[in-house]
């Protein structure tokens, strides 16, 4: 079959908008360095610790933080932070707002320890080298930076979440077999998990089973080859290996509503 592969593209969904980056603070501090704002923040931010200790304090909560953690902050919220044992290594960088923090899943107010400090560390120090430089579109580049190290963030954790199942190459190579024959317990077995938490943490992830994913990037991949070649619907049933022309047109038809001949002919 000429055309085996599906289309990739956003879906339309009502994520807020990104965030946009504001400032980046490099503090080297000893116990002498204690800030205190008693009308709060004027806009969010994040501390990422490097080296030593500091203390952050808002609302009567105490939160240290320590080499390896970052903590997202509100604005406008009396607070309070200085450093601990005489060494405190951190960046700050303000943020204009918190929205896409919350749609990331990082929580505002709470440490989270993260593996990632050093590629942070290296995003960072690139933020500040553009804004030293300031060539063309390094307001532009800084923003980007910034989705960058969010993402990394939001990345690790949910890496953490679901530590136990890579699940990042077990959907690439899914998606790079969608011509092959599908045996979810060949995945399983690569996992090492026992089939029910293989299952349970796909679908947790995916809101699939393996299975149904599986069959769904098929039938994608059928509904594009009926837009783009003359393939017959038993060939690409067979390319696809779907167990004949019926099962593949019984599927295509719970899926999109109507057949795969007649979904060739009104769109193409």
């Amino acid at each position: 079959m000429a055309y085996i592969n599906i289309p990739y593209q956003l879906a339309e969904t009502q994520s807020p908008p990104p965030c946009q980056f504001k400032s980046i603070w490099k503090v080297e501090a000893n116990n002498s360095y204690q800030v205190v704002h008693p009308q709060g923040l004027t806009l969010p931010g994040l501390f990422v610790t490097l080296e030593g200790k500091g203390k952050f304090v808002q609302e009567n909560e105490e939160t240290v933080l320590t080499a390896g953690t970052l903590l997202f902050v509100q604005e406008l919220l009396p607070c309070s932070y200085g450093c601990d044992d005489d060494n405190w290594k951190f960046y700050f960088i303000h943020v204009d707002q918190l929205a896409m923090i919350h749609h990331l899943g990082l929580p505002i107010g709470e440490r989270i320890t993260s593996a990632k400090i050093n590629d942070a560390i290296r995003l960072c120090e690139r933020l500040i080298e553009i804004l030293i430089i300031k060539s063309t579109g390094y307001d532009y580049a800084a923003n980007i930076i910034l989705q960058e190290l969010l993402l990394l963030f939001a990345g690790d954790q949910i890496i953490k979440l679901h530590s136990n199942l890579d699940l990042e190459d077990i959907l690439l190579h899914m998606h790079r077999s969608i011509a092959q024959p599908f045996r979810s317990e060949d995945y399983i077995r690569h996992s090492g998990l026992s089939r029910t938490a293989f299952f349970s943490q796909f679908r947790q992830v995916t809101g699939k089973s393996p299975n149904q994913y599986m069959l769904e990037l098929k039938l994608a991949s059928a509904k594009a080859s009926l837009e783009a070649t003359n393939t017959s619907v038993k060939d690409i049933a067979a390319a696809l290996h779907f167990y004949d022309e019926f099962h593949l047109s019984k599927s295509f038809k719970n899926r999109y509503g109507v057949s795969p001949r007649f979904y060739r002919k009104t769109n193409t």
